[in-house]
């Protein structure tokens, strides 16, 4: 069996080790799925994230009991931690399907290693950001309503609110990516099938591979589905996110009603979505020892898209400075007031240092080949988009025209056990599809080996 050369032996921008053989990446990712014994470091992982996730259901249960009540909105902030999170988690779910879909028809070849957990990562996102407006809805027992069926009650959705434009849009990019994760497995689960020495392993995979027998048909198919919904994918990543900044823009709030939120919320989603994608890649591939398969380079290119994202993210908020002055509205002047010297201020100059100032260290070719460098930045970005939706939300809402609504908010405990609750559950879900499914596309990891032969050919010239 060949050797395969250690992470410091690669060359610059190559994308995957040479002296890898089809046997090779495939015991290697498959011994992953297929180990008798799971580690105790996925255990360590696993049970925080469950217990977190417990932590949620407790919430939801005394939210269902008591009511949004027990959550800190008010009179002046209506929204709080619910859209908050809700629009940080819709965010993180970009850079999946960006990966998966856009890089793909782009014919982006470094995708590959980091395509399948990334489009994990985009259902898990999804799925706890779907938790929010559902239970903010007060009656999430009566979710259908936002639905157009047929009713003797004649009761139909309210098109011109942009809620029910999320809802669609969220929904539909739920499916997609779903389908397009799904199809993306089926090859991977016939290999798992056919080298399962259990038979609840062979059964179980052989129901998800749904007959593959890797037939000249079934490729057809297969790359003719996974392209049509590669195209069905890739304007969701700029409907989706547009559609959630309409939840302000629409608006006549001050610091809402602009044209500039759309272009400027789609490059933040993708911004905090390749920053998780950082922040799981690099511990992960530690972990497993997939050094050969996720690359310095591919952290490099990821550093780059974070960067370029990053720039167009602090140029949105130049933009929001200078319009709010250009207008000479007395309203917009007042919001960017008391966002520099109001008593949020500091959320303010916090989320300026961790998504403007701290990436700028990107620039240097050193740190963005030094792992452990990007994995806290990529931390840092994460906080500081949170704090981006914070300060967008709350500083917007808690002093508005009237003087006398004014008011201060903050997060109550359960406020911050329903976002920790989803962190776990998120983090429940990864371990437990890290452990069952292949977290490397095991058959595109194949294609890439004639360009690892084409590298080592070079090397062994004189």
């Amino acid at each position: 069996m060949a050797q395969a050369p250690s992470q410091s032996e690669l060359q610059e921008g190559q994308i995957i080790a040479p002296g890898h053989s089809f046997g090779t990446i495939t015991d290697k990712i498959g011994s992953i799925v297929q180990a008798r014994r799971t580690p105790k470091r996925w255990w360590t992982g696993f049970l925080i994230g469950f217990t977190l996730m417990m932590l949620l259901f407790l919430t939801i249960g005394n939210l269902l009991a008591r009511g949004i009540g027990i959550w800190g909105n008010n009179a002046p902030v209506g929204w709080g931690f619910d859209i908050v999170n809700f629009v940080w988690w819709i965010g993180i779910g970009h850079a999946g399907t960006l990966i998966s879909a856009i890089l793909l028809l782009l014919r982006q070849r470094w995708r590959t290693s980091i395509n399948r957990f990334a489009e994990a990562m985009t259902l898990f996102a999804v799925a706890c950001a779907g938790l929010y407006p559902l239970f903010h809805m007060g009656r999430p027992w009566f979710f259908y309503w936002l639905l157009p069926y047929p009713n003797t009650m004649e009761l139909w959705p309210q098109w011109r609110s942009p809620l029910i434009w999320d809802v669609f849009a969220v929904t539909t990019y739920a499916t997609v990516s779903l389908l397009f994760w799904f199809i993306g497995l089926i090859p991977d689960m016939a290999t798992l099938r056919d080298r399962s020495k259990w038979w609840i392993g062979r059964v179980f995979y052989g129901i998800l591979a749904m007959g593959w027998r890797g037939s000249a048909v079934h490729w057809h198919r297969y790359e003719t589905a996974y392209l049509l919904l590669a195209g069905l994918a890739t304007p969701l990543v700029v409907s989706v996110h547009t559609v959630v900044s309409f939840d302000f823009a629409v608006s006549i709030v001050p610091g809402w009603h602009v044209t500039i939120f759309p272009p400027y919320f789609v490059a933040g989603a993708i911004y905090s979505g390749f920053a998780m994608v950082l922040t799981l890649a690099i511990p992960l591939r530690k972990m497993y020892k997939l050094e050969d398969f996720i690359t310095d380079t591919h952290l490099d290119y990821m550093a780059r898209i974070m960067l370029t994202t990053g720039l167009m993210v602090a140029y949105g908020y130049g933009i929001e400075l200078f319009m709010a002055w250009y207008s000479g509205n007395v309203y917009e002047k007042g919001l960017i007031a008391n966002r520099l010297i109001g008593p949020y201020r500091w959320f303010f100059y916090a989320l300026i240092a961790c998504n403007v100032v701290a990436p700028q260290l990107l620039w240097f070719k050193k740190v963005r080949y030094s792992p452990w460098t990007l994995f806290v930045l990529s931390l840092i970005v994460n906080l500081g988009m949170w704090l981006e939706r914070y300060v967008i939300i709350v500083v917007s809402l808690h002093r508005d025209y009237l003087p006398s609504s004014w008011g201060m908010y903050s997060g109550t405990g359960w406020d911050w056990s329903m976002y920790l609750g989803t962190i776990g559950l998120f983090f429940a879900c990864l371990f437990l599809f890290i452990r069952f499914l292949p977290v490397i596309s095991i058959f595109e990891m194949r294609t890439l080996l004639p360009e690892a032969h084409v590298h080592t050919e070079k090397e062994a010239k004189p």
